[in-house]
């Protein structure tokens, strides 16, 4: 932010947790404008009864309808955002786009939340339909119903970890588990749910398992990618994954670095890439061996 003074524009910064209270407004604004359909989730937005202090958080989260995250796009790149990493190289879950801006900070921009096994655009319709008014700074909002906001956190727990999720969520604001557990079973979220509380065993055999094993387990890369590829929907989805699965997350190199990497750094990171991977991969075979 800037405020003028004697001598001319002198720059403040704002403190982190204004700029994200602030910046969800702008958010909000741009999506209105731009016709698209927002629910805010975590952080500040998230009701009192969950999160007793109102934490803002270190950035905005929204999840947007699938079939406005074109238009919105548009609409945050004309004003002044730009794309800090991709939905491809975000995570394992190629849920989120980042965006930052020189005033506000950074917007997470989801078009599904990880665990939803719901097809995105009826899991939207699903949430947008319960939805409450959330009042911004200078702008209103939606949220999730209180059930849903709880589905989410403690879905989210299972990446983040933050504890006891049912204590936090269901015990303490006094929900009903049977409510929850109605909410999981619309969204169809029961692998990301048992992952979060501690139950991932019980669906061994279901095809995201891997991947929530190596996302909650901080498993190898190698078994990232290798749960990535039993969660695929189709065949088209894991030839994508097996192509992609080499390749050096150019958005993570630049932010480790600073700057755009050359090409030379590009390769550097493709060897120590493999290298790392047939480490993995062999240390994976010994112990399936061992125990077979």
């Amino acid at each position: 932010m800037t405020m003028q003074s004697g001598t001319g524009a002198q720059r403040v910064e704002a403190p982190s947790g204004v700029r994200v209270v602030l910046g969800r407004a702008a958010v909000q604004l741009i999506a209105d404008d731009a016709g698209a359909h927002l629910l805010h989730i975590k952080g500040e937005a998230v009701d009192s009864r969950l999160s007793p202090r109102q934490a803002p958080g270190s950035d905005v989260d929204a999840l947007v309808r699938p079939a406005h995250v074109s238009r919105l796009d548009t609409a945050l790149r004309a004003r002044g955002w730009r794309i800090h990493s991709t939905f491809a190289n975000g995570s394992p879950f190629e849920h989120a786009q980042t965006y930052v801006h020189d005033l506000w900070g950074y917007f997470d921009l989801h078009r599904w939340f990880p665990g939803i096994n719901l097809p995105a655009d009826e899991a939207f319709e699903l949430l947008w339909k319960e939805r409450q008014p959330r009042q911004l700074a200078g702008a209103t909002g939606s949220v999730p119903s209180l059930p849903m906001q709880a589905t989410i956190l403690i879905l989210n727990a299972a990446r983040s970890g933050v504890g006891d999720p049912v204590q936090r969520w269901i015990v303490e604001p006094g929900i009903d588990p049977a409510v929850i557990e109605r909410c999981v079973g619309q969204l169809q979220a029961q692998v990301a749910f048992a992952a979060a509380t501690g139950h991932l065993a019980d669906f061994s055999k279901e095809p995201d398992y891997t991947l929530w094993s190596a996302v909650t387990q901080d498993g190898s890369r190698t078994a990232e990618w290798l749960g990535r590829y039993r969660a695929a929907h189709s065949w088209r989805q894991r030839i994508r994954i097996i192509a992609r699965a080499p390749r050096v997350n150019i958005d993570d190199l630049s932010h480790r670095l600073g700057r755009r990497p050359t090409r030379s750094e590009i390769v550097a990171e493709t060897i120590r890439r493999a290298s790392k991977a047939g480490q993995e991969s062999w240390r994976w075979w010994r112990g399936r061996s061992r125990r077979g």
